[in-house]
C-alpha cells in the first residue's frame, strides 16, 4: 500500500473538510498521513461538527497555531498552508512517503505571509532546481502548459525555440510510460488564430514548428503534431484523436479543459524527482465550513492518479 502525504491547504477553505469526509474511503487504498497539527485538526473538525477518524495520522508541530476564520484571507492561514506543503515535500524527499497530494492554497494568503512563491509549482521548481511541468486534466484529456501564470501580453515573447524544445523533450519523457502502448500523438497548439495562417496572422508557429523538429530529432521519433489551430483543437472530432495536449498559455488550454472536465480534473507536477498531484480547484472560501455538499471527484482522482504510478 502506497504511503501518501496530504498537505492541508488553507485551513480557512474546504481542503481539510475534503480530507476528513473522504478519509475512510481513501484509507482503504493508501496509507495517508496528513500534514496538520492535532490541535489545528481538532479546531477544524469542531467547526465542521465532524468526527476525527481513529486512524487519521497527523504530523508534529508545523507552524504557529491560529484561529480558523472560514472564508477569510489572512497571513496566518497562508503561513500554515505553506508549512504544511513544505512538510509534505520533505517527507517525499526523504523517502518517508511515496508521493504527495496538495489541497488548495490561497495565493494572496501566501503573499500576505511573506512567501515569495505564487503557488505550489513555483515552489517545487525552486526546491528541486528542476523545470517542473504543470499538467492538468483527467484520464479523458490532459493539458500541459508551456507558459503558466504570466500576463497574456508576455506570452508571445516567451515562445522561443530553445525553451520550447527543452519543454517538449522533458514532457515526452515525463509521460512516456502513459503513451508507450498508444499510436496517439501529442497535440501541440499553435499560438495565433488559424495557427498563424502561414505567417499571415503571426509567425510564432514557425518557432513552434522548429522546436517540434528539434525535439523529434533528439528523441529519434515523432510523437508531436504540427501546431494545431487552437479554436478547433478541442472539438469532439479532434479530441477523439488525442489525450495529451500542450498549450502555449494558461487559458488557451485550461478554459476548454475546465469547461469539459472541471469537476474531475487534477493538477500534476511532472519532471520532478517526487510524485505530486493536487486538486484542480481553489479554496472555495464562499462555502467553507458551511455544511455544503462538496464535490470530491478532483480529490479522489488526485490520489487515484498516484496509486496508478
Amino acid at each position: 500500500m502506497k504511503r501518501i502525504a496530504v498537505s492541508a491547504g488553507d485551513l480557512n477553505g474546504i481542503g481539510i473538510e475534503l480530507a476528513l469526509r473522504n478519509h475512510r474511503r481513501l484509507s482503504q487504498q493508501a496509507d495517508l498521513v496528513y500534514c496538520i497539527d492535532r490541535p489545528m485538526l481538532e479546531q477544524a473538525a469542531a467547526l465542521l461538527d465532524l468526527p476525527i477518524p481513529e486512524d487519521f495520522q497527523t504530523t508534529e508541530y508545523l507552524a504557529e497555531s491560529f484561529t480558523i476564520r472560514a472564508g477569510e484571507v489572512d497571513a496566518a492561514s497562508g503561513r500554515y498552508s505553506y508549512a504544511s506543503f513544505v512538510k509534505a515535500v520533505e517527507m517525499a524527499r526523504e523517502g518517508a512517503v511515496d508521493a504527495i497530494v496538495t489541497l488548495p492554497i490561497h495565493k494572496k494568503a501566501w503573499e500576505l505571509a511573506g512567501i515569495r512563491y505564487k503557488g505550489h509549482t513555483d515552489a517545487l521548481r525552486d526546491f528541486f532546481k528542476a523545470d517542473a511541468i504543470m499538467m492538468l486534466g483527467s484520464p479523458k484529456m490532459y493539458v500541459a502548459l508551456f507558459t503558466e501564470h504570466i500576463p497574456l501580453r508576455n506570452v508571445a515573447d516567451a515562445i522561443n525555440e530553445k525553451d520550447l524544445t527543452r519543454f517538449l523533450i522533458d514532457f515526452y519523457h515525463a509521460i512516456e510510460d502513459q503513451i508507450s502502448n498508444s499510436d496517439q500523438k501529442i497535440a501541440v497548439l499553435g499560438l495565433n488564430p488559424h495557427a498563424g495562417d502561414d505567417g499571415v496572422l503571426g509567425d510564432e508557429e514557425y518557432i513552434i514548428k522548429k522546436a517540434i523538429a528539434n525535439a523529434h530529432q533528439t528523441l529519434g521519433k515523432e510523437p508531436f503534431t504540427d501546431p494545431l489551430v487552437p479554436d478547433v483543437a478541442f472539438v469532439p472530432h479532434t479530441r477523439a484523436h488525442y489525450t495529451f495536449y500542450i498549450a502555449m498559455y494558461h487559458d488557451q488550454g485550461l478554459a476548454p479543459l475546465k469547461a469539459l472536465y472541471f469537476d474531475e480534473g487534477i493538477n500534476i507536477s511532472l519532471h520532478l524527482p517526487i510524485l505530486r498531484t493536487s486538486v484542480d480547484h481553489g479554496t472555495a472560501f464562499d462555502i467553507a465550513y458551511g455544511n455544503h455538499q462538496l464535490n470530491n471527484l478532483s480529490y479522489l482522482n488526485a490520489v487515484g492518479y498516484l496509486l496508478e504510478r
